[in-house]
């Protein structure tokens, strides 16, 4: 869907991994290595970014640290975009809302990275989940958004204690606390 809106894979490639998760921030070498593309075109996706101010970008020693500017009028859009496109958006509708008491669901893995993948990966936190209708709804919400999902459910206690121990590495998509 979001390929034939925008023709440019780098462009998209860059747009995951920086609106997805604001954790998320990379340098122009590091960037070529994990997308497998030249330093070129992607220079140019990320000075055009940083030109419309949707990246900031700051200097470290010779290199140039790219990072989303959460505070852009459009970042919120963007991210909802991109979490469409990867089909979190309509997971979350079909699945979360009916397996009992979830308080947070994160993100992990290759997705959370700010790269795309066939998988989606899930952290479930709640207490009185109902493991076989979750897996009953994952079952039929893997068609629908054409991706895989695994997802490990944790209670309360044991989840917020994984949370704080790989909170950068984690994108919190749904909050039921808040």
């Amino acid at each position: 869907m979001l390929e034939s809106l925008i023709t440019s894979k780098t462009r998209i490639k860059l747009l995951l991994k920086f609106f997805l998760n604001i954790n998320n921030q990379g340098y122009l070498r590091s960037l070529e290595s994990e997308f497998n593309e030249s330093t070129n075109g992607i220079r140019q996706e990320l000075n055009r970014f940083e030109s419309a101010g949707l990246l900031l970008a700051e200097n470290e020693g010779n290199k140039k640290l790219y990072r989303a500017n959460t505070s852009h009028p459009l970042f919120k859009d963007l991210n909802s975009i991109i979490r469409k496109f990867i089909g979190v958006e309509e997971l979350l509708e079909k699945v979360i809302d009916r397996v009992g008491n979830v308080q947070q669901v994160y993100l992990e893995g290759r997705i959370a990275q700010g790269l795309d993948s066939d998988v989606i990966d899930l952290l479930i936190i709640g207490n009185e989940i109902n493991r076989a209708y979750l897996s009953n709804l994952v079952e039929k919400a893997e068609p629908l958004i054409k991706k895989h999902i695994r997802y490990v459910v944790c209670e309360e206690g044991k989840g917020k204690q994984y949370v704080e121990k790989h909170d950068k590495e984690l994108v919190l998509i749904f909050d039921y606390t808040a």
